[in-house]
């Protein structure tokens, strides 16, 4: 499923390819981003270690991720290295390709639902997505946590926004990070089992007005400490709402002379 945003590659770009052809001086592949324009894979290029077959290395219907080192414009081809392309990068290249390939497919359910072709619903809101966010996945995990604002502030169409929300909602699932600390907290005022409370009571509830996005556990492991735990879907999120939290938590125990103190636990 492809997308072509533009006909051909830059020289030092990483591609996707498919190995087409294998010979022994090279082999000949297809771009799978580029709507499968041929690539040439030459012999020098295949690795940078000593190999006794260029056949031991790639085969017909393999997947590659290949760096464009030459871009012939004319004839609409590229030449390509697969030496030239470090394992960081290419397992990096193959997750960002896994990833446009699922979108695509959301998009495609998309636009069947709307009565549009897949080519369709890119030029009316996939490119509007990307333009907005950096890449369409990227997108809907932001449609996912925001819910329509994430939508609208990309200028998607009023009449797209619910078929896309129902959509990336069964599709996509972002995953939440934790943070988890302790607190200690005394009093040896009369009350002071209910001025503890609230000081506890106060700091949950700053959390959760921090953000929506933001869900807060706090429970006793034993007095005088307790034990926080904060979910959401990034942690700059939560270390704000964290600092915020404790700065007025800290506040309200000095003014009800509870003695306060957190600590991280790492993980």
């Amino acid at each position: 499923m492809v997308i072509k945003k533009k006909e051909l590659p830059d020289v030092g770009e990483l591609v996707v390819a498919t190995v087409k052809e294998v010979y022994d001086y090279g082999a000949y592949l297809t771009l799978d981003e580029y709507g499968g324009i041929e690539a040439y894979l030459p012999w020098s290029e295949v690795a940078s270690r000593w190999v006794r077959s260029i056949h031991d290395v790639v085969k017909p219907g393999q997947k590659v991720v290949v760096k464009v080192i030459r871009v012939h414009r004319k004839r609409k081809t590229v030449d390509v290295s697969l030496k030239r392309v470090t394992d960081s990068e290419r397992k990096r290249k193959m997750a960002q390709w896994k990833r446009e390939q699922k979108a695509l497919k959301i998009l495609e359910i998309i636009a069947q639902k709307m009565g549009r072709t897949l080519e369709e619903a890119y030029e009316i809101v996939g490119r509007k997505l990307e333009e907005a966010y950096g890449d369409l996945m990227t997108a809907f995990e932001e449609a996912v946590i925001r819910g329509p604002e994430a939508l609208k502030a990309a200028n998607i169409p009023d009449e797209w926004i619910n078929p896309i929300l129902e959509e990336v909602k069964r599709h996509v699932h972002v995953k939440r990070v934790k943070v988890e600390g302790i607190i200690t907290a005394t009093s040896r005022a009369g009350d002071g089992v209910e001025r503890v409370k609230k000081v506890l009571l106060a700091l949950k509830d700053n959390l959760l007005k921090y953000s929506k996005d933001i869900s807060a556990r706090l429970y006793t492991i034993g007095a005088p400490r307790y034990k926080l735990e904060l979910e959401a879907y990034d942690y700059k999120t939560i270390e704000k709402a964290l600092e915020d939290a404790l700065e007025k938590a800290k506040a309200e125990a000095k003014t009800l002379g509870v003695e306060f103190a957190f600590s991280r636990e790492r993980r």
